[in-house]
């Protein structure tokens, strides 16, 4: 917590606003740029060990698992010219397990490797919730913590899923997401889930479940539609206002990020590439305006590496720009953790005595009142109306008491 003082009230500093640490995530596994260049052999995807050799990316949801129920009632996956193995007898699913180790390789790196369901081909969806909660299970015991006989990725335990669900019915997703929510709460580590809509809002496939139920992150694509990154100056166009919005106040989970979701090469989608600096501005100009920003989406590795690593300039880009951030000369030192979508800001040495000193005080002396052009963490407190706020998470310019809930009510002063 950060406890401000009137005499260095306010120290600031330049920090990303709405991410302490922006995250860059690339799929891989469909090979896009190999598909689309086939004589371009020396630029075909590569294991996706090749793409963890570096800090550059951060996550990778493996695309895909392409159908639900396939045959022998198991799903079935698609991962391009990275495995072509046999299938487990009676079913359906690939035996990729030739390719644990570099998951396992990129995840000891501290990348979040996931699997990511759907896909703009994929045969998906649910009969009903029954179905969809059975479906849980399924994952839970192919590709996450539990047993199955069918584990594609064999000893390899990936990080969570990701839903890019592109057609059918929404019946079921929100049942499938608590169910599955309910296996990695009793889990030994910490699990994630994602979707991928299009920009258009709401999703006309996932829009309701993602109202329903917490997602960590949706990487929204923005790309191959009206609201693309082609149109980013076109205000009746350009929606990311509209996705913070969604995030803030209306997530089941207020601490959502919103991505940017990109091309990573001309060839890479129909419409919505930039090139690399007109990108960074976006990035820059969207992660100084918008709370819920949490980094940029890029589809896929293999087009990124082959666009001269596209990859490591947008990532660059994520390490530029923001808002002023409280800080004091007198409060005790910030610590930054970070792990895969969700970023949690602790502080390693403020005292209990002066967090109960300043919570029952009746002059709130040493405390800041509170300012729009100022950007809080979670634990910070100010003075607003006469009264001691706390606040919840990361918040910039949501006044104290206001709708959207970010502070608490401490004490009066």
């Amino acid at each position: 917590m950060y406890v401000l003082n009137p005499a260095t009230c306010p120290v600031l500093m330049r920090s990303p606003p709405a991410c302490r640490v922006c995250f860059l995530e690339l799929y891989w596994g469909q090979d896009s740029y190999g598909v689309d260049n086939p004589s371009d052999t020396a630029n075909w995807q590569q294991p996706i060990s090749y793409y963890c050799n570096d800090d550059t990316i951060d996550t990778f949801p493996i695309a895909s698992l392409n159908a639900f129920f396939a045959t022998g009632g198991l799903p079935s996956i698609n991962l391009g010219n990275s495995c072509s193995n046999s299938s487990f007898p009676g079913t359906s699913m690939l035996n990729c397990t030739i390719l644990a180790p570099d998951i396992e390789a990129c995840q000891a790196a501290g990348k979040i490797v996931t699997i990511s369901l759907g896909g703009e081909a994929g045969s998906v969806g649910f009969l009903n919730d029954t179905q969809a909660q059975a479906f849980a299970q399924t994952i839970w015991d192919l590709f996450l913590e539990g047993s199955s006989p069918n584990r594609p990725f064999g000893s390899a335990v990936l990080d969570g899923i990701d839903l890019d669900i592109e057609g059918g019915s929404q019946t079921g997703y929100a049942a499938f997401v608590t169910a599955l929510r309910a296996l990695m709460a009793k889990g030994s580590k910490q699990y994630y889930i994602t979707a991928a809509p299009q920009c258009l809002y709401p999703d006309a496939h996932i829009g309701t479940t993602l109202n329903a139920v917490g997602f960590d992150a949706v990487y929204v694509q923005f790309y191959n539609n009206y609201c693309g990154l082609s149109n980013y100056s076109n205000v009746n166009a350009w929606d990311f206002g509209t996705w913070d919005n969604w995030a803030r106040t209306v997530s089941p989970n207020p601490n959502a990020k919103v991505y940017i979701g990109a091309p990573a090469s001309p060839s890479a989608a129909g419409s919505g590439y930039i090139n690399a600096s007109t990108f960074a501005t976006i990035i820059q100009q969207t992660q100084s305006q918008y709370s819920s920003f949490g980094g940029v989406m890029l589809w896929d590795a293999s087009q990124a590496y082959a666009n001269s690593r596209y990859d490591r300039a947008v990532k660059n880009a994520l390490t530029v720009g923001g808002i002023v951030v409280a800080t004091s000369a007198s409060t005790s030192t910030a610590a930054t953790t970070t792990t895969g979508t969700t970023t949690a800001t602790t502080t390693a040495a403020t005292t209990a005595a002066n967090a109960t000193a300043t919570a029952t005080g009746t002059s709130c002396s040493g405390i800041c009142t509170w300012s729009s052009a100022i950007a809080y963490v979670d634990g910070d407190q100010v003075i607003y109306n006469g009264k001691l706020w706390t606040a919840k998470w990361w918040t910039y310019d949501d006044v104290p008491g206001d709708s959207a809930g970010v502070w608490t009510e401490t004490a009066s002063c």
